[in-house]
């Protein structure tokens, strides 16, 4: 039987090119192994690599829980202190009513024989400082005073003998507060000594 050049003809290539060429792993080489090199995590060490992980994501956690907390706190104070004082500016608005009405009574107070005009403003008065009263609004006690700039607002002074510097003398028109909150000072004449007196002298 003849053969012909085409038929059962083995090829062997063989090349001496490192870039084609692939070494199989030995028996026994782990797969694990990095391109660089890098030998794989022992079982402890991927434990403790995996407790670092959850400690740091429950620390996470703690720190959001708290911030969620300190956010609750300050979201209900900041509510407290909004019902606290959301009837502020309509008691402000009321307070020239009530110093009309002192006005009046003070005008008319005596000059009416059977005093009714006076007798109306009194009760009408009584009834604003008593709305005033059930939403935390109260004035000022002034007069007698050391002047405070917190809660005076000093219009003019007065020279006399027989108070002290800065003594509240005269009320021009009332200071309210709201709780603890200031609605508006009080307009105030202040006491100073008089001119050429030892306090004077002594400046």
């Amino acid at each position: 039987m003849r053969m012909t050049k085409n038929d059962n003809i083995k090829v062997k290539v063989k090349t001496e090119d490192p870039d084609i060429q692939k070494q199989a792993p030995l028996e026994g080489e782990s797969d694990d192994m990095s391109s660089e090199g890098i030998a794989p995590q022992t079982p402890e060490e991927k434990i403790e690599k995996a407790e670092k992980e959850a400690k740091e994501a429950y620390d996470r956690f703690l720190r959001a829980s708290a911030e969620l907390e300190n956010y609750k706190k300050r979201t209900q104070k900041e509510m407290a202190e909004f019902r606290k004082y959301a009837n502020a500016s309509l008691i402000k608005e009321l307070l020239g009513v009530v110093d009309n009405l002192e006005r009046a009574i003070e005008s008319y107070n005596g000059s009416n024989e059977e005093g009714q005009l006076s007798e109306g403003l009194d009760l009408t008065l009584k009834e604003l400082l008593k709305i005033f009263k059930t939403f935390h609004a109260s004035p000022i006690e002034a007069l007698g005073k050391p002047f405070d700039p917190c809660y005076h607002q000093a219009m003019m002074q007065q020279e006399t003998a027989d108070q002290p510097e800065n003594i509240v003398l005269d009320e021009l028109q009332k200071g309210y507060m709201i709780h603890d909150r200031l609605l508006r000072p009080a307009m105030v004449v202040v006491s100073k000594s008089p001119a050429g007196s030892g306090n004077n002298e002594e400046k």
